[in-house]
C-alpha cells in the first residue's frame, strides 16, 4: 500500500506536468516512457506541497540529521521549502545551507550561503542521476568537517545504470549514504494501476521495469 505522502506526490506531479509519459530520450540514450522534472514544481502552492511530502518521508525514514544541505540548483528551493514544513509541520526547525556553482571571491565571499555546515547532513534533492550532485555535495561536507548522512529525494527511479547492475541511489547507499525517496518505480507503477485507465501506459511502464529495473 502507497503511503499517504507517495500518493499526494505522485498526483501533484502528474498535475503539474513535472510527471509526463510518452516516449523520451534520456541523457544515457536510454528510451523511457516517462520522464521526471522537478522545475514544473514552479508555484508556491507546489512547492509547499511537494515539500510537505518530503517532510513527511524524512520523519518517518527515522534518519537522524542536525541540518539541511540544498545543492545548486534544484536543492536550493527544495531545501529551504523542506527546512518550512519540517518546521511548521513536525516542529523540527533545523539550519539549511546551499552552494553556489561558482565562489564568489568580493563580498561575503566563497561557495557556501546559509547556516555554517556542521554537524550530520541531509542533502535535498530532485533526483539521483549520474550521482555527480552528490559527489560535489559530499566534497563540500567533507571540506567544511560535517558529515553527510543521508540524501532525500522525490523519485528514485530504481533502474540498472550504464554499464553498472546497480542503481545511481545504490551507487550511493554503497557509500554509506541512507537514501529516502517520497516515491520508486514500484510506486509509480502501482500508482498507475489503482488510479489510471490506460493500459497501454501501465504496460510499457511494466515493459521498461522488466528490462531495466533492479
Amino acid at each position: 500500500m502507497l503511503k499517504p505522502w507517495t500518493d499526494r506526490f505522485l498526483q501533484l506531479a502528474l498535475d503539474r506536468e513535472a510527471l509526463r509519459f510518452g516516449e523520451f530520450t534520456l541523457k544515457s540514450g536510454r528510451i523511457s516512457p516517462y520522464f521526471f522534472n522537478a522545475g514544473e514544481f514552479s508555484t508556491g502552492r507546489a512547492i509547499d506541497t511537494l515539500a510537505r511530502c518530503y517532510a513527511d518521508a524524512i520523519v518517518d525514514s527515522g534518519l537522524e540529521f542536525d541540518m539541511l544541505f540544498g545543492p545548486a540548483y534544484k536543492g536550493i528551493p527544495l531545501a529551504t521549502a523542506v527546512a518550512m514544513s519540517l518546521a511548521r509541520d513536525h516542529d523540527i526547525d533545523v539550519p539549511f545551507t546551499y552552494n553556489r556553482k561558482e565562489a564568489k571571491d568580493h563580498g561575503e565571499g566563497g561557495q557556501l550561503v546559509g547556516a555554517p555546515l556542521e554537524g550530520r547532513v541531509l542533502i535535498v534533492d530532485d533526483v539521483i542521476s549520474a550521482g555527480t550532485s552528490v559527489a560535489e555535495s559530499l566534497e563540500l561536507i567533507m571540506a567544511a568537517g560535517a558529515q553527510a548522512v543521508g540524501v532525500v529525494i522525490a523519485l528514485d527511479r530504481e533502474e540498472k545504470g550504464a554499464g553498472d547492475e546497480r542503481s545511481a541511489v545504490q551507487a550511493v547507499s554503497a557509500q554509506g549514504l541512507q537514501v529516502v525517496a517520497i516515491a520508486g518505480l514500484r510506486d509509480l507503477i502501482e500508482w498507475l494501476r489503482t488510479h489510471d485507465h490506460a493500459p497501454d501506459r501501465l504496460d510499457a511502464m511494466i515493459g521498461y521495469r522488466q528490462r531495466h529495473g533492479v
